[in-house]
């Protein structure tokens, strides 16, 4: 059995819809959503769907090995940031190689970085009056987008469009996608 681990900053509907895709597989589980907001929609979404879950502070992130530990614990095939602000610190990325993917609302390399997420993206593309955008899966590594690229698909952007309806527009690419690249990754992995 091939076993996930999500990690979300808020709202949760690609963890739920990750969740959801693997929830009658015989091969994939999600097994735990953590998140770094208490308040975070996603943990009610994991808890509504049977999945553990669970929020942890900056201390425990990055200056512990709480996170760590958990996931050590946990054992993942692969842990998958959805809408996960916070930056990963080195320490768990040595711990997983090739194990942590992200997915980001833009053509990466355009439009990543700090700061570079959610509507602030969208509003950069509309303003920047970009002809496309689209959603870039990646590996994460000890920068912000600028790991190994997994996957992308493109939607077009058009002149009478706003930041709400590209934001639309790559939600729909997000769903679509996101659970089917992390299922062939999965797949397609090395065992260790």
């Amino acid at each position: 059995m091939k076993r996930i681990v999500i990690f979300a900053s808020g709202s949760g509907t690609n963890a739920e819809n990750i969740i959801r895709f693997f929830n009658n597989s015989d091969n994939v589980s999600v097994i735990q959503v953590l998140s770094n907001n208490p308040h975070a929609k996603v943990l009610d979404r994991a808890k509504n769907l049977k999945v553990s879950a669970l929020s942890f502070n900056r201390i425990a992130f990055t200056e512990t090995n709480d996170v760590l530990n958990i996931l050590k614990a946990s054992q993942p095939d692969l842990i998958v940031l959805a809408g996960f602000l916070w930056k990963f610190p080195e320490l768990i990325l040595n711990a997983f190689p090739n194990k942590v993917i992200n997915v980001h609302p833009a053509l990466l390399p355009k439009y990543g970085g700090k700061g570079m997420y959610g509507m602030n993206v969208h509003k950069a593309v509309v303003a920047n009056n970009e002809a496309e955008t689209g959603i870039t899966i990646h590996y994460v590594n000890e920068n912000y987008d600028e790991g190994a690229i997994i996957f992308q698909a493109k939607c077009a952007v058009n002149t009478s469009d706003t930041a709400e309806n590209v934001a639309t527009k790559i939600h729909e690419l997000e769903m679509e996608h996101f659970p089917k690249v992390v299922e062939k990754l999965l797949f397609s992995q090395k065992s260790n």
